[in-house]
């Protein structure tokens, strides 16, 4: 009998828990100045030696390290991108989505598919924002996996879309300003609004360092309302968190704050009418919604509809967009 694939994605949650410890006890971190025991390692992390040792046994299978002698590791290529503020780090995008409280939403999806309603809020007693804004060293591994994801997609982002045109582009929900520091860059001329809750805009200032004189912090709450006077309103990651009434509100308020001419910018990825294999992240994002957050990935005709219920008409649809898929819809007032 032939062996089924599926084992793999049965036993997947090992190597998926193996970087989350990994990432949380800092492997990648001891292991920056050259290879270690794993004694030595353990004196680094606070850890059981004999245990770590199993457990760099493993991560040599993940390509995360490399045995150079029996109890010799050294940190590969692949394993850098597990060190704190490295360029192409994902160490908070690990800590957050396999850590405990994620894990435990994500067993919960039974009961989601039985009733309709969203796990967070079940399992933790709060909505996934609230949860976050309770704790700051929560919040700080939420704005820091935000910013480690944008810096992957923003340059795809910035050239399928002319930011150069806006005078000024507000970014909605931008936590630190890594999106709106890029656009900055790319468009000397451009000035921006950086627009988030106060814990989500505590980074910002280093952020926008270089570009500080042409950017402004402020905190706002986009379901109350958002600034008045920019040309361009860029919700990035924004609206697949939300039902549609939610992501309606977000939209309305942004019509409400718009100059004549303005436009607002969604940037999501976009699910497909028909799923083929090619389709499997933005599916898995769409059931991250549905037991995180209670919103959901759109299709094309879905966003037009939400855009045509807040008083919108699409002028672009565009995309997909490297490496995530992601699209950039220019919408106008209608």
């Amino acid at each position: 009998m032939s062996r089924s694939p599926l084992l793999d994605l049965v036993f997947g949650y090992m190597p998926a828990q193996m970087l989350y410890v990994a990432a949380e006890i800092g492997v990648a971190d001891a292991l920056a100045d050259g290879p270690k025991t794993s004694a030595e390692l353990a004196a680094e992390t606070g850890t059981h030696a004999p245990s770590l040792y199993r457990l760099l046994r493993g991560l040599t299978g993940l390509d995360v390290v490399e045995q150079k002698e029996r109890d010799l590791f050294a940190l590969t290529a692949e394993g850098q991108r597990l060190r704190a503020g490295a360029p192409d780090s994902i160490r908070a995008l690990v800590r957050l989505f396999c850590g405990p409280d994620v894990w435990r939403t994500w067993g919960d999806m039974t009961e989601t598919l039985r009733t309709g309603e969203y796990a967070w809020e079940r399992v933790t007693g709060r909505t996934p924002f609230e949860f976050f804004e309770s704790d700051a060293e929560l919040s700080a591994t939420f704005n820091e996996a935000m910013a480690e994801h944008t810096r992957a997609v923003a340059p795809g982002i910035i050239e399928a879309h002319d930011f150069a045109r806006y005078g000024t582009v507000a970014d909605l929900g931008g936590g630190d300003g890594t999106l709106l520091a890029a656009i900055l860059r790319a468009s000397p001329g451009t000035r921006g609004m950086l627009v988030d809750l106060p814990s989500g805009l505590a980074a910002a200032p280093g952020v926008l360092k270089d570009v500080a004189d042409r950017a402004e912090i402020v905190p706002c709450d986009f379901f109350e309302s958002v600034p008045e006077g920019a040309d361009a309103y860029v919700l990035k990651s924004v609206l697949h968190d939300w039902d549609d009434e939610k992501a309606a509100e977000i939209l309305r308020n942004c019509r409400a704050a718009m100059r004549p001419g303005g436009r607002v910018l969604v940037l999501e990825q976009m699910m497909p009418e028909m799923v083929t294999p090619e389709a499997t992240g933005v599916v898995r994002n769409d059931l991250n919604m549905l037991v995180a957050t209670g919103g959901r990935e759109r299709t094309g005709p879905e966003f037009r509809e939400l855009l045509e219920s807040a008083g919108f008409t699409a002028v672009t649809p565009a995309g997909p967009l490297p490496p995530a898929g992601y699209h950039v819809i220019e919408a106008r007032p209608a």
